[in-house]
């Protein structure tokens, strides 16, 4: 859904309660041996759990999510609203996901990257340019090489179809995971120590803990109360896969143009990822056109530096808009990913900043667990909110305002930027302090990230 404003910029944000009662992290709240919220054992066990947890969502954040827990003994159910067969579908249709550095270590932490790494394209360099469609990039840019972090490539492009599909088998093969596919939350209730869903068809389910990873229309928010704030920034994404003649080299591009940026993302083999985001009206017009037309109209955008291009896969498009919620946690009930903090993707963050969420989640949870903490109380998950809130805030601001730096014809702030990113370019330690931030190595890491 698109959110509007009025006369309101992303400041509201930053002096809402987000900012506003924000303290450093400390490390020690997470692991203090001192049981500040004890599990109380009458009460749990007077109650029936037909799981630990609870996982609204089957898209991406939560079967990992549900993967990560498994490992520290913790039975989850998946409730899918899409059935195996819609999410297993094998056929190339280009989407893809840029996977910082930090969400390959969690994926590889949690047993799942040894199967998707052979399909992986690894990210080596970014180059980042400003300019208008057939003119080509100003001579001012920013260009990133993975070999000044010392760490590895800076992250990869992950084909949707492999990723879901590992993780589809990788809970299908797991005792502690059931997914229950084709299937919608209708009420969610908080009942002493635990919360009961009822789904569509009338089956309802008691576990400790909650977890909404239900998107940005997220129902697990709504039901619990949970007020969204964002806004819309009449732009559209539209989404397609390209071969070209010449290699890419493994190097991500990012175009920026008065009506919106061009990513233009490396996969496997002479093919590449675009995200196009156009204005509501040219994306509506291009979006109409057949394919060879629509080509005629990236082109001039594209370049001809990989040599001839041609569409393979399927066309997409959504519209972009900023959304995120007052709240993280309410008793016995969280939130993780776009149902908590719904990006621009003009730095391809959506979901490693979910893939945060769900390791700094897991770490709360587990570390809980093993103080014999009721780990489904709020005092508990507040720790998880007082983890992200900050880093997911600070995210939403950063796209927010280089989005609205970058896509304007203003000469002077055309001047201002291109200025910017040639400064940038010849400070290798800022550079690197960017390129890190790509990588997702700045910050409080949680364990399964490190």
């Amino acid at each position: 859904p698109q959110y509007h404003i009025p006369n309101r910029t992303l400041s509201l944000i930053a002096s809402h309660s987000y900012c506003r009662s924000y303290k450093p992290f400390n490390r020690r709240v997470a692991t203090q041996p001192r049981m500040d919220n004890p599990r109380k054992l009458p009460i749990s066990m007077t109650m029936k759990f037909d799981t630990d947890i609870t996982i609204v969502g089957g898209g991406l954040n939560g079967p990992i999510l549900a993967i990560a827990l498994e490992r520290a003994g913790i039975t989850t159910t998946v409730i899918d609203a899409l059935t195996t067969k819609v999410r297993k579908n094998a056929a190339f249709d280009g989407r893809s996901y840029a996977v910082a550095l930090t969400s390959q270590r969690l994926l590889k932490n949690i047993g799942l990257w040894d199967a998707l790494s052979d399909d992986a394209q690894p990210m080596l360099e970014i180059k980042v340019t400003d300019g208008r469609a057939g003119e080509g990039p100003s001579p001012f840019f920013m260009h990133f090489d993975h070999v000044e972090i010392e760490d590895g490539p800076m992250g990869y492009l992950v084909q949707d179809r492999h990723l879901r599909r590992i993780l589809l088998e990788a809970m299908a093969a797991n005792p502690l995971i059931k997914h229950l596919e084709g299937q919608t939350v209708t009420n969610q209730v908080v009942e002493g120590a635990g919360v009961t869903v009822t789904l569509e068809r009338g089956k309802t389910l008691t576990s400790r803990s909650l977890i909404g990873c239900d998107g940005r229309g997220s129902g697990t928010a709504t039901r619990a109360g949970i007020k969204r704030i964002g806004w819309g920034y009449g732009q559209t994404a539209l989404v397609c896969a390209i071969e070209h003649e010449k290699p890419h080299g493994g190097i991500a591009h990012q175009f920026f143009m008065p009506t919106g940026p061009l990513a233009i993302l490396p996969l496997t083999g002479n093919r590449s990822s675009i995200v196009w985001s156009e204005s509501e009206a040219n994306a509506t017009a291009f979006n109409a056109l057949n394919d060879e037309d629509y080509l005629t109209m990236l082109r001039p955008r594209f370049g001809n530096f990989l040599g001839e291009i041609s569409l393979t896969g399927t066309r997409y498009s959504y519209p972009l808009s900023l959304s995120m919620t007052e709240q993280l946690v309410t008793d016995r009930t969280a939130l993780v990913g776009d149902a908590a903090h719904g990006l621009h993707p003009i730095a391809g963050q959506g979901l490693n900043a979910g893939m945060r969420d769900i390791a700094a989640l897991v770490q709360i949870i587990t570390e809980a667990q093993n103080r014999g903490e009721d780990y489904g109380s709020l005092a508990v998950l507040k720790r998880y909110e007082e983890w992200r809130r900050f880093d997911n805030t600070a995210l939403a601001l950063a796209t927010d305002t280089f989005n609205k730096l970058f896509s304007n014809n203003n000469p002077f702030l055309r001047l201002g930027r291109d200025l910017g990113m040639g400064l940038i370019n010849k400070m290798p330690s800022l550079r690197r302090g960017f390129m890190r931030e790509a990588a997702g190595l700045s910050g409080d890491l949680p364990d399964l990230m490190r």
